[in-house]
């Protein structure tokens, strides 16, 4: 056992069954977990997604939170989605509803992040007795030292996704991780490969986020629309600033902050509080846009239960912005960041079962022209939603399929009349038991990386046609465009020296 460490003993343990973990109601009670059944589990970004995140996994008792990490220190200079709302989640973590009473700002960071989990262990898990949790500014520094993790989650911004989760896996370390996979074709495809080849378990979050929409692609395949033609999904993204210039004015680096780290494989630039926190999705070289943001959540679902492959084509439109130059107006020539909005459409391969497939993606306030027959029986277009487009009707829906509608010849009705018209609710204890399970040896995980390569192959190829500017028709055997031969340039990035993949 001295030459072993205990991560490695429980997975060789289990993959022989040289021991068995006595239940936990024999040992303390419903909620008891065994030493040997603990997931030790390093924190990687403590922004605003990861802290509101944070409490679904320091009140799991089979969850051990070891080490925290994050390039920033500690500021109050984050964005949140409701005032004063990660602040009040901090409090309550931590008991103390006075906690930083007269900082009006929205908190984060690594020590933040320790704080948190320090506290809450010390008050509400005592009988653990945990070792006080580790801080570090660089990941990589973490998996070197932190030999005894089990498993890394991953809160980055997007540009990091890929060059953390490889890391991770090559170390030997489960990965649960945000959305996308990566911001490029070829790094998703990267930590793909490599999580065949480490045959450690994955699970990229935005799995089971709309489970209704899954269940709208099971009744299509049962005939309910006749054949499929086509998918529109749209969204309200983004909900963030849309720069659209590179910001001329540098700024000084903010005291605490390693921005050399947050960069990470990115190419030099001056620091800009444009480029960080909530507003890094709508740069391409740090985020994947707004159909990055939400569609995995709600086409997932759809890809796995019609068992869709990779796509084969995209083109895009997106709005441009203008300028006056010498007193004439031109176009400002733009392949730096994702437009304020814009509209996609996707060509899929036949399949046996269904012809060729198209999706189409809006965001940005754009929305779908409902077919006629739909304006004629009353349907009206929300800011967000689903409609699937079949030979024998359609069926409209809430963006992650909630009162999905059926529309055929006859009047509209509940697609699911016996089941209610409301998506069932997500419930995070459960997403959490589906990871949590393949950490411990169990089944793998729907989400698992594994499963993702269609979804995160379309969300990258639809980047790609917007930096295009023109249809791109996409060979994935060779991971080529075809027809536009500079727009292969998007398929990876430019690295910064000692961080290529």
């Amino acid at each position: 056992m001295s030459d072993i460490n205990r991560r490695q003993f429980i997975g060789s343990a289990a993959a022989s069954a040289v021991f068995t973990i006595v239940p936990r109601h024999v040992l303390g009670g419903p909620r008891f977990v065994a030493p040997s059944d603990k997931i030790t589990l390093a924190h990687i970004g403590m922004g605003t997604q990861g802290i509101g995140e944070l409490g679904y996994l320091l009140g799991d008792p089979s969850i051990q939170i070891v080490a925290v990490c994050d390039p920033n220190t500690d500021s109050s200079d984050y964005l949140e989605w409701s005032k004063g709302s990660i602040r009040k989640r901090i409090r309550e973590y931590l008991g103390n509803p006075a906690w930083r009473e007269n900082d009006d700002g929205c908190p984060g960071g690594r020590e933040i992040g320790r704080e948190a989990v320090n506290t809450y262990y010390a008050n509400q898990r005592a009988a653990d007795k945990f070792k006080a949790c580790a801080v570090y500014a660089d990941f990589r520094e973490l998996l070197e030292k932190e030999k005894d993790v089990d498993a890394v989650k991953i809160m980055t911004p997007d540009h990091l996704h890929a060059t953390i989760s490889i890391a991770a896996m090559r170390k030997g370390k489960h990965v649960i991780m945000h959305k996308p996979l990566a911001n490029r074709m070829y790094e998703a495809r990267l930590a793909i490969e490599t999580a065949r080849q480490s045959k450690v378990a994955t699970h990229l979050l935005a799995w089971g986020a709309a489970p209704a929409n899954g269940l709208i692609a099971a009744s299509i395949k049962e005939g309910a629309i006749g054949r499929l033609l086509e998918i529109h999904n749209w969204t309200n993204r983004p909900v963030w600033p849309q720069y659209t210039k590179i910001p001329a004015d540098p700024l000084p680096v903010p005291a605490g902050l390693d921005w050399e780290l947050w960069l990470g494989p990115a190419l030099e630039r001056p620091y800009h509080r444009h480029y960080t926190h909530g507003v890094f999705r709508g740069w391409f070289e740090f985020g994947g846009g707004s159909m990055a943001d939400m569609g995995i959540y709600s086409l997932w679902p759809v890809f796995a239960e019609l068992g869709l492959s990779g796509p084969i084509s995209a083109e895009a439109w997106a709005t441009h912005t203008c300028e006056f130059a010498g007193q004439v107006s031109r176009t400002i020539k733009n392949d730096y960041s994702y437009p304020t909005a814009c509209a996609m459409r996707f060509q899929f391969p036949p399949m046996p079962a269904m012809p060729s497939l198209e999706l189409f993606w809006y965001d940005g306030g754009i929305r779908p022209r409902l077919p006629k027959e739909l304006e004629a029986a009353g349907a009206t277009v929300s800011k967000e939603g689903i409609l699937f487009i079949g030979d024998k009707g359609s069926i409209l829906a809430g963006y992650f399929g909630d009162d999905p509608t059926l529309y055929t010849r006859h009047k509209p009705e509940p697609l699911f009349p016996s089941h209610g018209t409301s998506a069932p609710e997500e419930n995070p204890v459960e997403r959490n038991r589906l990871w949590r399970t393949a950490f411990q040896g169990g089944p793998s995980s729907p989400g698992s990386f594994l499963n993702s390569g269609p979804i995160s192959e379309t969300v990258n190829l639809g980047a790609i046609a917007l930096r295009a500017g023109q249809k791109v028709l996409f060979d994935g055997a060779t991971m080529k465009i075809t027809n536009v031969s500079e727009a292969n340039k998007y398929m990876s990035r430019e690295y910064r020296k000692g961080w290529e993949l």
